[in-house]
Formats: C-alpha cells, structure tokens, sequence
C-alpha cells in the first residue's frame, strides 16, 4: 500500500490534499506539456467546451479550472465567471494569466465535493480534463446538481481512454508509454503516469453517462475529438423533485422570464472533420513514403541477395515480405487520400 500523500493515496475517494499536492508540483509546466499530450487541439477543445454554455447564462463555474486555461473563453458581458480548484499553485498560475487581459474571473481554492455556493446558485458549470480526479464521481455530480439550477448546463471536456476500433492500439499505447515519458519534463513524474491511469479508469465515456442519468442530468449531445482521445458532454440539470414537469427542451434553456433560448452547437462536428482530414493526411503521407522506402529497400535485397550467406528460399521469402509491405503502405496511403474528407460513424 503506498504512502497516504503518495501516487496511490490520489486515487482515493475525496482525495483533495493530495490531488492538491500534486498539481502543486507540476504547475509551472503543465499547460506546455497538455499542449504536447493533446498535439496541440486542446484549446479549440476548450472553445467547443465554451460555446456549449448558453449565452445568457449569468453565473458560470469552471470546476477544476486549473490554471484557468478554459475561462477566458466563458467570458461574456455582464456575466459572473467563477474557477474553483483544490490546487493554490494552479490557482495563483490562473490569476497571472488573468492580469495581462485587464479582466479576471473570481478564483476560490475548495473542494469540488464541498462547492461554496448556494443551492440552485448557478446557470453553468464547465469541467475541463478534471472529471476523472472527482472520486466518488456520483458525489461531485450529486454536488454540482446542488449548486446549478433546475434546467442549468453541464458541459465536460474529458481525456478518455480507447474505445475500440482500428487505432485503439495506438491510443493504449501512446498513453502508457508517451504521455509517462513527457511526464518526466515535470517535477514530479508520478503525475504523469497517475494521468495516464487515471484516463484509463475514467473510461471511454459509457461509465461517465450513466452516472450523469444517475444524478439526474439529461445528455444532451456528445462530441468526440481526436479518433477518441477526448470527449464532450453536454448536459441539463433535470427537475428538481416536485417542480411541475413540462415538455422537454431541445437544447439547454435559461429558465429566466424572458430569457433568449441559447444558440445551437455548431462546431463539434466541424471540429472532428477537420481533425480528421488532418490526421488522414499525415498518414497518408506517412505511408506512402514508407512504401517507397520499402520498395527500395525490396529492391536493394533482390539485387544484393546472392551474396549474403542466405538460403535460397530465405532469400525469395525477405523480397516478398518486403514487396508485400511496400504494395499494403501504398494501398493504405490510396485509401486515406480517397476516404481522407469523410469521418468515421460515431467519431
């Protein structure tokens, strides 16, 4: 069993101090390396996140805000921007960004578990990469539906693990190994590694939308970005027990007099098409020059092979896999390029 503020006591339930800890010592680089993790998409991800939020919403929390990457884009006039976070290092990071901008949302230091709000006090609430360090998740929602109010927003963008399909073995692969690695440009190396555990626990996003259902949180829409290296979900506060029911909205509503209903979401699937164009590309690119250089290299040995010290048919057998290599890369390259502009279903 590991020591109570160590890597395995921050998997506890309600392990504020030592989450706190945590990112304590990994502040003054945390968002360079989120950048490299998330190959630089993570801030049109944090724009996804904002523009989920109903405009005339007036009182809009960032839980988790971290060093306040996401709050400037939930700026809007004559609304109240909170950020709430059990990290003060993080915190301190989230105001020196403020200043320069001559605004600055109001930061609190608590625990998302124990939020210093009023019941139904809020319009919105963002997560931004901070759902899966709420543990017990059921608690934190069961907190947040406390503060929003009957018909309040939900938002959560979230690092999610493999779902399956033909890149899954990539996805497992870059965050047991890659994300650990960059890790080690941090001050503490654990914290990386607890990241690329802590993914794996949080899911793919089944787990996570049944306990939204549980704490009474109506889905609303999904968006998945990067082929499933992250998730959106955006969610409505159901009724409170025993207000009247009515006809369910189509999308979040303001539940003012008069208020304005919000505008649709219109760049999550935008955002995955361009993703994918852009990753279509590159591998396509990728396999076709390692056809060519396989056909090369193919070629090479066929010239060269009677004189190595090889047996006839050990000879025959490294052309052909060779040549059966460069034919299936440059068959890859065709089809990314001829598919290249149309998503997967369910991306």
């Amino acid at each position: 069993m590991g020591e109570p503020h160590g890597p395995s006591g921050r998997f506890a339930p309600h392990a504020a101090r030592e989450l706190g800890g945590m990112f304590d010592q990994v502040s003054d680089r945390y968002d360079l390396l989120n950048q490299w993790m998330s190959l630089g998409r993570d801030r049109a991800w944090r724009r996804v996140l904002a523009r989920a939020i109903p405009e005339d919403a007036h009182a809009v929390l960032d839980l988790c805000t971290g060093s306040g990457a996401s709050l400037a884009g939930l700026r809007r006039p004559g609304r109240l921007v909170l950020g709430v976070d059990v990290s003060f290092a993080m915190l301190e990071l989230a105001a020196a960004h403020q200043r320069p901008r001559g605004w600055a949302a109001r930061l609190l230091c608590a625990d998302g578990f124990r939020l210093p709000f009023r019941d139904s006090s809020l319009d919105a609430v963002t997560i931004a990469f901070g759902a899966r360090n709420l543990r017990p998740l059921g608690d934190a929602l069961a907190e947040i539906g406390r503060v929003l109010r009957a018909g309040g927003a939900l938002a959560v963008l979230e690092a999610t693990a493999p779902a399956g399909g033909p890149m899954a073995r990539f996805h497992a692969l870059y965050l047991r190994r890659v994300v650990p690695f960059l890790g080690r440009l941090s001050r503490d190396p654990s914290a990386y590694a607890y990241l690329s555990r802590s993914i794996f626990e949080f899911g793919a996003g089944p787990q996570f939308e049944r306990e939204l259902a549980h704490a009474g949180f109506v889905l609303l829409d999904r968006r998945v970005f990067l082929l499933g290296a992250a998730r959106l979900w955006v969610a409505r506060r159901g009724r409170a027990a025993g207000q009247i029911a009515s006809v369910a909205p189509p999308a979040v509503q303001d539940a003012r007099p008069g208020a304005r209903a919000p505008r649709p979401l219109k760049t999550g699937e935008g955002e995955v098409a361009q993703e994918w164009r852009l990753w279509s590309r590159a591998q396509a690119g990728l396999s076709f020059i390692l056809a060519l250089a396989l056909a090369y290299g193919s070629w090479l040995f066929a010239k060269s092979s009677d004189a190595m010290p090889l047996a006839s048919w050990l000879r025959h057998v490294g052309w052909a896999l060779g040549g059966l290599a460069a034919v299936a890369f440059a068959v890859r390259a065709a089809l990314l390029i001829l598919r290249g502009d149309e998503p997967p279903r369910g991306s």
